[in-house]
């Protein structure tokens, strides 16, 4: 590649699937701006995040680190401030870094790199949220994943995801016009991350009506029965309330539609952010980034939400655009904790050969140029979180995937022949070596006894710290925004035509 110190944008979605994208073979779902992204730049076919929960995966992908090396171990682990992030290495490799919507950073810090935060985030800080895998069956989110989500699907003009996500796109937006106009010629790294499509499946009906409620597709598989089910997938059902009839085919189409109508709500907010590029010449030196944190099972194996290994889960988009990238398909896995590597990459970050903490990715600039990456690089996703009773793993190399935890039975899926992942072949006689082949693999990374101790002994831990926090005067982690209001449009200190010539921005469009 031969783009010199290029500005980065970076745009996160929530609980997105890959496979609800026509970038990725769907043929319903309408978001143009994601399309030409797509066109443009190289969509990775494979691309998984390191934890299927919203917290974990973003701290893996900003460190560029696996979730249980840096103790991320659920929505409630605190991301520590010592680890180093792509925003870190940038920064002091000489960019601006900014940060707009969701990160769910728990903790005091903040900022964890990005010298500008606009706005608040959608998720509390603290401990609250911490599971108790030694009480499984006692939820500390009762309120939150369940049935209700599904069942109350609907059109809806305001809801508290789309005040944040209008909050998010406006501050963004407004970012970009202001960094074009201001005399800060650093490139930038720009985050800017959305909470929808997450549940509870509400979208403005402006975007419900793009779609022909009846062309709705339902799940390529169907409820999986109880006798049939693996044991995770049971006490995920358990925790969120699904069973045979919980739901019927009318409401987890109504979710379907709903969450078909996020996705082109945040294409619509996608499509505001190149716009303000084009504005203002930015995107000619400008590469972007679109992924998300997790995928969502929108109702396939009777499954919803994340926090399962299973592919609609496990897996993210991941599309780089911008200019010199070789506009292609990428089929070998990758992975969320490569972007930091590959954003040091892009940039000439010295820290690339020499960093500051361990690195678990690997640089995907090849695959920019054209080149064909490595096919059989193994890719690890963990997840600790809430409906787990003890660490989960999935190894994805090649075409197996082989997900382990200690109290299960062990699953191994082709997915060259069996992409719904139907036919678990553990134990099958022909293929023990490739199933040991794995199962060491995961073993090398992590040993499942020790980590298991270690989450139970940080969950009692937090839950302790949060119990004092709430007791009598609770001084809050929460990030607030700071305005100055005071230098902001006109004041009587300030010059008049000093402030219009300085906001004024010419169209630099053909």
């Amino acid at each position: 590649m031969t783009l010199d110190r290029p500005n980065i944008l970076m745009i996160q979605a929530d609980q997105l699937a890959p496979h609800a994208l026509p970038a990725y073979g769907h043929e319903i779902v309408q978001e143009p701006h994601i399309d030409a992204l797509a066109e443009d730049g190289v969509v990775f076919e494979s691309a998984y995040c390191n934890n299927p929960l919203c917290a974990p995966s973003r701290f893996s992908m900003l460190s560029g680190q696996h979730t249980s090396r840096i103790g991320a171990y659920d929505n409630a682990a605190e991301f520590p401030g010592d680890i180093p992030t792509f925003a870190h290495y940038l920064r002091a490799g000489g960019y601006r870094t900014a940060l707009s919507g969701k990160m769910h950073f728990v903790g005091a810090d903040q900022l964890h790199g990005f010298e500008e935060r606009l706005t608040t985030d959608i998720y509390p800080a603290d401990h609250g949220w911490t599971p108790d895998w030694r009480d499984p069956d006692r939820r500390f989110d009762w309120w939150y994943h369940n049935m209700d989500s599904v069942i109350g699907a609907a059109p809806c003009e305001r809801t508290n995801q789309i005040d944040f996500d209008d909050e998010t796109g406006f501050h963004a937006v407004r970012h970009l016009y202001d960094m074009a106009r201001d005399d800060d010629d650093r490139p930038f790294l720009f985050v800017v991350s959305f909470t929808d499509p997450h549940d509870p499946y509400a979208c403005p009906k402006e975007h419900w009506d793009r779609y022909d409620h009846d062309a709705i597709d339902l799940p390529e598989v169907g409820y999986i029965p109880d006798d049939q089910c693996d044991p995770h997938s049971m006490r995920l059902r358990k925790a969120y309330g699904n069973h045979m009839r919980a739901v019927d085919n009318a409401q987890i189409r109504n979710a379907r539609h709903a969450y078909y109508g996020q996705i082109s709500y945040v294409d619509d907010k996608i499509g505001q952010l190149l716009k303000a590029l084009d504005d203002t010449g930015m995107r000619d030196n400008t590469l972007i980034v679109f992924t998300a944190d997790h995928g969502d099972m929108l109702g396939e194996r009777g499954l919803w939400y994340k926090m399962s290994l299973f592919e609609r889960s496990v897996r993210v988009p991941l599309i780089i655009s911008g200019p010199a990238i070789t506009a292609g398909r990428a089929a070998a896995p990758v992975s969320l904790v490569d972007l930091l590597p590959t954003f040091l990459d892009l940039t000439g970050n010295n820290h690339l050969t020499d960093p500051a903490a361990p690195m678990d990715g690997e640089s995907l600039v090849p695959f920019l140029s054209g080149e064909s990456g490595p096919e059989i690089r193994p890719v690890i996703s963990e997840f600790l979180g809430e409906g787990a009773v003890a660490p989960c793993f999935m190894v994805r190399q090649s075409r197996y995937k082989y997900i382990y935890s200690q109290p299960d039975p062990p699953q191994l899926y082709d997915l060259e022949t069996d992409p719904r992942e139907l036919e678990n072949l553990s134990g099958r006689p022909e293929l023990k070596n490739i199933e040991s082949a794995l199962h060491q693999k995961m073993l090398d990374h992590q040993d499942p006894e020790g980590l298991h101790q270690k989450v139970l002994d940080s969950q009692k831990r937090r839950r302790l710290v949060f119990q004092a926090h709430m007791t009598g005067r609770r001084t809050p982690w929460d990030f607030t925004p700071c305005r100055d209001a005071g230098n902001q449009y006109m004041r009587n200190h300030l010059d008049l035509n000093d402030v219009e010539g300085r906001a004024r921005i010419l169209s630099k469009r053909d």
